[in-house]
């Protein structure tokens, strides 16, 4: 079969890909075939280069994918961003070493072409490189998320491109000094990238992730022509166009040229804040003195039947997207609908906001974007602004001068009804005094969202607070059976992935060894919803990987323990497996935490689990039930400890 229909093949199957990733419905269907095509891909090339039994290869190859899936399950979903822009990192300076290698770059004699295509190739997958670098430390924290702007910066970089043209111009028709040539363009061309992503501010770095996603595609595919490879060619240049696509979309949605974004031009106002912007309390009990003064917001809450939430970067700082689901089932049990509208540049990266809402489990029917949700906001009786600033602040339309000026937003003020969770009523990235705030029909919750959004849901009737319904021997056994422990297991279940309870877990484990306790993990081996689920959750928060014990090593110390914590595990533990002939889980092995002195449970309620089996653990002596939201009943056995 030719070299170029097999490319095409290829080609056409990461257009699929790209395609399918254009919908939530179908991203992750896209993702596994474009994983599919990159593996074949691989393979494909390894066979074409004669490479099968080049050792070596091999080594890298195993070590590459090793670190891959490493990352993939190590890295937090908040920083999928940095993720991202540390692959298009790797992506540019693969093309760069491969530019060298595979055209005998230092050796004289080669054409013309070769050292044009070879020198570009260099000098755009290190300039990805390095400016992917400096994104991704932007997005961790690492170096301030502030646009640096040196002196005479723009300068500067119009004279590193002109002297990089220069020498791939000289590379390229005169012979000789290759090494030095080589050299001088790696230092340009990184020098070049650290100042372009040092001048952009975190809020723009969807825009810079998007470009620099482009710019690895374009160095793959200069590569191609370096080496003569189509199938390189053809799909870095996919990847470079849908990058540049993607780069316009967002530009657009911001209302900002491309120029100004790696300018860092992000003025902020100097506007006055509006005086009629009232301080707010901290507190849910303590709202704004406007027209709602009188009104419960319970009762606007109660009263709503259409409710828009709207996430912004805010939520994924707090990491409240498990609290937005709980928010969620309350509202759509209490028989509410609830839509959920995405501005195409909130967060950090394309898609951010999608990503965090679809890893709790959030359906991706409820995800509306922009041009879609702003025509439903004057019909909606309820909208929930969390975390979120310039993408729904009022004086985009009408304070000129300013950065946002012009920049669509979600028009949440049409709304009957606005509460905002914010963490304070300062400005967003733009700087830019937020109107909204203090329009007559908004209520402001200044706060960490992962506590203030509970304070919402637990307005939703009585059956619906999050705070939980505790046993009635919570109060009058609990200090005491905690206090006498001497021996404690801690057993987590999916409960405590979706409540993200595991920090309030390390903080229970270690008010509980500063206590002179003993304290292991159970863990059962499909508890979660992937392998080591609960291991890498643990793991993230600091927990030693030597707490953590299987199931067949933990369930002989059960007997003598004094005390088993279950955080949001039921079938796993459950004892009907042993009994309840016919059913889903019987003969599955569970953890036997009843044949400890004493358990207590910290599940969302006391409905079964997945199999649809009642748990009778919850009914036995030696157990304690406190039902509700993980991350806010941890900490009251914590208080206890």
């Amino acid at each position: 079969m030719s070299v170029i229909i097999i490319a095409a093949i290829f080609i056409v199957g990461f257009i699929l890909q790209i395609r399918l990733m254009q919908s939530p419905k179908t991203a992750l269907l896209g993702n596994r075939i474009g994983a599919a095509f990159m593996g074949a891909a691989i393979i494909y090339t390894i066979i074409a280069y004669g490479g099968m039994g080049n050792a070596s290869l091999w080594l890298w190859l195993v070590i590459g994918g090793f670190a891959g899936v490493s990352l993939g399950h190590v890295v937090k979903m908040i920083q999928m961003p940095q993720m991202v822009g540390m692959l298009n990192g790797f992506g540019g300076v693969a093309s760069a070493l491969v530019a060298i290698a595979g055209s005998s770059l230092f050796v004289s004699g080669a054409s013309w072409y070769l050292w044009l295509t070879a020198s570009l190739a260099l000098s755009v997958g290190v300039l990805t490189f390095t400016g992917s670098m400096v994104a991704a430390m932007k997005l961790q924290g690492i170096i301030s998320g502030k646009p640096v702007n040196l002196d005479e910066s723009g300068k500067l970089q119009q004279i590193l491109l002109l002297i990089a043209a220069v020498l791939v111009l000289l590379s390229t028709f005169i012979t000789g000094i290759y090494t030095v040539w080589v050299i001088l363009l790696i230092v340009i061309a990184a020098v070049y990238g650290v100042i372009m992503a040092l001048r952009v501010g975190g809020a723009d770095m969807p825009v810079v992730i998007s470009l620099l996603n482009s710019f690895s595609g374009v160095a793959a595919s200069i590569t191609g022509f370096a080496v003569e490879d189509p199938l390189l060619v053809g799909v870095g240049a996919v990847v470079g166009v849908s990058g540049l696509i993607l780069t316009r979309i967002m530009c657009r949605a911001m209302n900002r040229s491309l120029s100004a974004v790696l300018t860092g031009m992000t003025t902020v106002s100097n506007s006055k804040k509006a005086e009629n912007l009232t301080h707010v309390s901290n507190s849910l009990e303590e709202v704004h003195e406007k027209k709602t003064r009188g009104t419960d917001m319970g009762k606007i809450i109660n009263l709503s039947k259409k409710v828009i939430i709207v996430p912004g970067y805010g939520m994924a700082v707090a990491q409240a997207q498990g609290k937005v689901k709980d928010l969620i089932d309350c509202m759509e049990k209490a028989g509410k609908q609830v839509k959920i509208g995405i501005h195409p540049v909130a967060g950090r990266m394309p898609g951010h906001m999608n990503v965090l809402l679809a890893e709790v489990g959030i359906d991706y029917d409820k995800l509306y974007d922009m041009d879609t949700i702003n025509p439903e906001f004057e019909n909606t009786d309820l909208t929930i602004v969390i975390g979120a600033c310039d993408v729904v602040n009022p004086s985009a339309n009408t304070a000129e001068g300013t950065p946002i000026y012009g920049m669509p937003i979600l028009e949440v003020e049409k709304s009957k009804n606005v509460i905002v969770c914010n963490l304070d009523e300062k400005p967003g990235y733009s700087g830019v005094e937020n109107t909204l705030y203090s329009m007559e029909n908004v209520i402001t919750i200044w706060g960490n969202a992962s506590e203030t959004v509970p304070g919402i849901s637990a307005l939703i009737g009585k059956s619906s607070s999050p705070t939980g319904r505790r046993d009635e021997k919570v109060d009058e056994d609990l200090p005491s059976i905690i206090s006498k422990a001497k021996k404690v297991i801690i057993v987590p279940g999916y409960g405590m992935a979706v409540a993200q309870a595991q920090g309030k877990v390390k903080d229970l484990i270690d008010c509980m060894e500063k206590a002179g306790k003993q304290v292991k993990i159970g863990i059962h081996p499909v508890a979660g919803r992937m392998p080591g689920h609960m291991n890498v959750l643990l793991a993230e928060v600091g927990i030693d990987y030597d707490k953590l014990y299987d199931m067949d090593t933990i369930n002989p110390e059960f007997e003598n323990t004094d005390l088993t914590i279950v955080i949001g595990a039921c079938d796993v533990v459950n004892p009907s497996a042993n009994t309840a002939e016919g059913t889903p889980i019987y003969g599955m092995p569970i953890l036997e935490v009843e044949k400890s002195k004493n358990v207590i449970v910290c599940n969302l309620d006391e409905k079964p689990g997945y199999s649809g089996v009642e748990n009778t653990l919850y009914s036995m002596e030696n157990v304690i039930t406190i039902w509700g939201n993980a991350s806010e009943t941890v900490p009251t056995i914590t208080e206890a400890c």
